[in-house]
């Protein structure tokens, strides 16, 4: 494990209408230390299976893989319901995964939705469950793979510049927003 995890990419889903169907873009913010280094993208399928897969493929295949010190993710889920497997991506990247939210889910109403009208949402839940409870830290709330509370809370701390959100999240969903609307807006 590196000393400090400076070399970081988070994980921001772009913004699709409540209608749409079929695959959402996923921007990954590359950062070295507190310069943006890249931008990675990818798309998965709204409320899909393949979350995953395509952020494991789209990061491996990148040039930054051999740089990155860690994963940041707005979430554990992206495009709606697609849940992101935080022990495999983890297992498939070799990286520590940090699933970071500002607020605590609603964990009966996600079960309730994912169980009621999610396609496979039971499969889904339990991805959920396997990610472990989300814990309060450094003013969020993570679920982590592959790395200590205290190395999450100095991660989130190294990463902080302009909000509570780390820099690769914040700037991840700018871009997202920004390529598919034409312009950002508001704070993650």
């Amino acid at each position: 494990m590196h000393e400090r995890l400076s070399h970081v990419v988070g994980f921001d889903d772009a913004p699709f209408a409540r209608q749409h169907r079929g695959d959402v873009r996923v921007v990954g913010a590359v950062f070295a230390g507190m310069r943006l280094d890249g931008v990675i993208s990818t798309r998965v399928r709204r409320d899909g299976v393949n979350a995953t897969a395509r952020l494991a493929e789209c990061l491996l295949g990148s040039p930054f893989a051999p740089q990155l010190h860690a994963i940041l993710l707005q979430g554990i889920t992206l495009a709606g319901f697609n849940v992101v497997d935080l022990q495999a991506l983890h297992a498939r990247t070799g990286l520590p995964v940090l699933a970071v939210t500002r607020h605590a889910p609603d964990l009966p109403a996600i079960r309730r939705a994912l169980l009621g009208h999610v396609p496979g949402g039971a499969r889904k839940w339990r991805l959920i469950e396997a990610a472990g409870v989300m814990e309060p830290l450094a003013g969020l709330y993570v679920q982590r793979c592959g790395l200590s509370r205290e190395a999450a809370q100095r991660l989130l701390e190294d990463q902080r510049v302009h909000s509570r959100l780390p820099e690769p999240l914040r700037v991840a969903h700018m871009i997202a927003g920004g390529v598919t609307t034409g312009a950002s807006r508001h704070r993650p």
